[in-house]
């Protein structure tokens, strides 16, 4: 097994970590040595947040893998944030804001905890890995996509009886979601709290080795992905919150998109981790949700 290979397994097994109860806290950092003029921000999230392998790495995250250019670090500088805390970790789900999340030897407290009536702005990005979805779906049909290269048996798989076992998990995201987003705005009632969605991980047509999915599969993993951020923005529709669409502004940086691809397909490298944003995703989801800030003028609350 290569080096990119071992990294893959660790990562796709990182996100089938279980829970705890006792956390360990994450140290809130003041941007370039000094407080900006932006408001005091919160990062929730999971690896598509985090950017693990991405350089650099933060070494204090341990097993979270945190990079100093994932999309809400870099929001934290473009808005100048006066403080910030990267909450975010692989594998985590909506149930870990109010949580904690074991990985391997670490514990790592509910990601509430970054979060404090002085806090001004929160991005929440999560729900792919609620009941262990996004790793069941990407690494099982890519399982069984020999089985039969032309036809859709993923879909197949999940699908019984006309009942769609992944949607039906993806109504209970919703719900999480829905009680994170509450606990964030029970500790910090000022707060902009902004929910964040995936950006496209499909192409909207064709195949590509990138993506070893039977060829009926992709559109049943992008009907996946589109019923995830319908999750989350009906979850932000029920709380009053913002929700930002990632998925509509990476158009044409799929997996399969080559050298303007934002997400690595399976075969991960030493600085971006397989089925995950590379640096290139990381700035692309940044500007998106930098401008939706601007935009909406949460960024200097």
């Amino acid at each position: 097994m290569t080096r990119p290979d071992r990294r893959r397994v660790r990562t796709l097994a990182l996100a089938l970590a279980g829970l705890a109860v006792v956390g360990a806290a994450v140290v809130a950092v003041a941007l370039n040595g000094r407080g900006g003029s932006g408001p005091s921000y919160v990062a929730l999230g999971d690896s598509y947040t985090a950017g693990p392998l991405i350089p650099r790495q933060v070494a204090s995250s341990g097993l979270c893998e945190r990079s100093t250019q994932g999309w809400a670090e870099q929001v934290a500088r473009a808005i100048d944030a006066s403080s910030f805390t990267n909450a975010s970790c692989p594998g985590a789900s909506p149930a870990n804001v109010t949580g904690a999340q074991v990985l391997g030897a670490e514990t790592h407290a509910p990601q509430v905890d970054s979060v404090h009536p002085s806090t001004r702005l929160v991005t929440i990005s999560l729900g792919a890995n609620d009941q262990h979805v996004f790793t069941g779906l990407i690494e099982g049909c890519a399982s069984v996509a020999a089985t039969d290269p032309q036809g859709s048996p993923c879909r197949d798989h999940f699908v019984s009886g006309g009942d769609d076992t992944v949607a039906d998990k993806l109504r209970q995201t919703r719900a999480q979601v829905v009680s994170a987003v509450q606990a964030v705005q029970a500790k910090a009632p000022d707060a902009a709290v902004v929910l964040v969605g995936y950006p496209r991980i499909v192409p909207a047509q064709g195949t590509c080795e990138a993506l070893p999915f039977a060829a009926g599969d992709y559109a049943y993993v992008d009907r996946w992905e589109h019923g995830l951020n319908a999750a989350l923005a009906s979850a932000a529709a029920g709380t009053g919150t913002a929700y930002v669409d990632t998925y509509d502004g990476s158009a044409g940086h799929d997996a399969c998109a080559g050298a303007a691809a934002w997400i690595t397909g399976k075969d991960g490298t030493a600085t971006s981790a397989s089925y995950h944003p590379n640096l290139a995703g990381m700035t692309g989801v940044a500007k998106i949700v930098d401008t939706y800030l601007q935009d909406h003028g949460l960024a200097g609350r």
